[in-house]
């Protein structure tokens, strides 16, 4: 056997982004399951919920610049790590808010805040990891993966911090999340490198293989203080803000990401207050959304490379995402319709699903066109859609308010056909970067050279 065989470095390190994905959503997803638990305790409304909701998604979507940058100038190992260290903190302190306190709907609200600013990492970070670490022809299914722990993350909450809530408390549940993150962050910081030259187990062939499919070059990594060319070849934000590849992508993301936190935010409220179930029915039926998620981000990124592979990137990523949103509107506005709630959870779980088929898409889209600069523009990307999820936390509780519920999932299934025409004007093979070599990485002459290689 080969090393190239026995020794898969990337697949380990994106397993362990896969974890860390999960984590990051168990710490954003379990307040949403003790949302009634806090609601009691601190006498709040369902709108003063939705405002905690909103904060943790405003300082993550606010912050993800600046995480993209901190990613591409100091390399993905150390800033992951030290955004992990942030969330346990700041989901432990969500844990101390005294129930005396009079002003306890504010300070929550800050906390929130400011774990969402230390998460802002995440995705931002993986994305340059996947830039400089994974070939072209394997982006989709890593994206896949990674994406897959939101899915893991989001699905393993209601189960775990019902449990937790039930024997021991809400409180403990915030702890319990703290701990779990710490510990993957130390895993993560021990085990990662910000560039595969770096790795002491990288192999000569895995070192090859990785080096033959990037859309740049790994010969120039960042020192761990950061090297003058990195800082020379990242894209200029004049040129990011300036495409039309990017904001569309940003538009697109924005719709993605206002229904997605539907599912992370209300549907475990909804289906206890609305649909009637019970606790234990509740915390079951709201994990099929992210069961669905889980299984259809590892798909879609499966056939986001085949379909890549076989017919280009415009089918194999564009045309992909955007049939993928267009289904998932259909399924959340005929799953609102249904009266039954068991059947409604199933439907909704399949809208979540489809939705998340478009995911590699996304992260794989940035990766090719920006380079070097992935972080940076996927996290002005991700930004769009966390705003779209702040939207949602606020919007949706007051629409269902004065309209009902049905009409909150059906704005949701709108959006989603507005972010499945922004793929449209997408056109992937349109770089960022200004140089020749970059552009035939991303373009038509790599993934010609993908589809030789079958």
């Amino acid at each position: 056997m080969t090393a190239e065989k026995t020794t898969r470095v990337r697949w380990f390190l994106v397993f362990w982004l896969f974890v860390l994905s999960a984590v990051s959503y168990l710490d954003r997803v379990n307040i949403s399951i003790a949302g009634g638990a806090i609601v009691d305790a601190y006498h709040l409304t369902d709108v003063q919920l939705g405002k905690v909701f909103s904060a943790l998604v405003a300082g993550y979507a606010l912050f993800q610049p600046v995480g993209g940058y901190l990613a591409d100038r100091y390399g993905p190992r150390r800033v992951l790590t030290g955004g992990v260290v942030w969330w346990g903190v700041f989901t432990a302190l969500t844990a101390l808010v005294p129930a005396s306190l009079s002003g306890a709907l504010l300070l929550f609200v800050a906390v929130r805040f400011l774990l969402g600013a230390g998460e802002a990492v995440i995705y931002p970070a993986a994305n340059q990891f996947v830039a400089r670490w994974i070939p072209v022809r394997e982006r989709g299914i890593a994206n896949g993966w990674i994406f897959a722990g939101v899915g893991a993350g989001a699905g393993l909450t209601p189960p775990l911090i019902t449990y937790l809530m039930v024997h021991y408390g809400w409180r403990s549940s915030f702890w319990v999340c703290a701990v779990i993150g710490l510990l993957t962050g130390v895993v993560w910081y021990i085990a990662a490198r910000d560039a595969p030259e770096q790795h002491p187990s990288m192999s000569t062939s895995e070192l090859a293989a990785i080096r033959s499919g990037l859309t740049i070059s790994t010969a120039a990594t960042p020192s761990p203080r950061g090297m003058e060319h990195d800082r020379k070849v990242l894209v200029p934000w004049k040129r990011v803000v300036r495409s039309r590849e990017v904001w569309a992508l940003t538009v697109s993301y924005f719709c993605y990401g206002y229904v997605a936190w539907i599912f992370f935010s209300w549907f475990y409220r909804y289906l206890a207050k609305v649909r009637g179930l019970n606790l234990k029915a509740s915390a079951f039926y709201s994990m099929l959304p992210f069961l669905a998620m889980l299984v259809c981000c590892l798909v879609g990124g499966t056939i986001n490379d085949r379909v890549t592979k076989w017919r280009g990137p415009r089918l194999g990523r564009c045309f992909v995402a955007a049939l993928a949103m267009a289904v998932a509107g259909i399924f959340i506005a005929f799953g609102s319709q249904v009266q039954s709630a068991r059947v409604a959870s199933i439907v909704l779980a399949g809208g979540a699903g489809a939705l998340y088929l478009s995911q590699s898409s996304f992260w794989s889209v940035t990766a090719d066109i920006a380079g070097r600069a992935a972080g940076s523009v996927s996290g002005f990307m991700n930004m769009g859609g966390q705003i779209g999820g702040a939207v949602t936390g606020s919007l949706t509780p007051w629409i269902a308010a004065r309209y009902g519920w049905t009409a909150s999932f059906l704005v949701a299934a709108g959006l989603c056909l507005v972010g499945a025409a922004s793929w449209i004007v997408v056109n992937p093979l349109k770089t960022l970067t200004e140089s020749r070599v970059a552009s035939a990485g991303v373009g038509e002459l790599n993934y010609v050279g993908v589809r030789n290689e079958k």
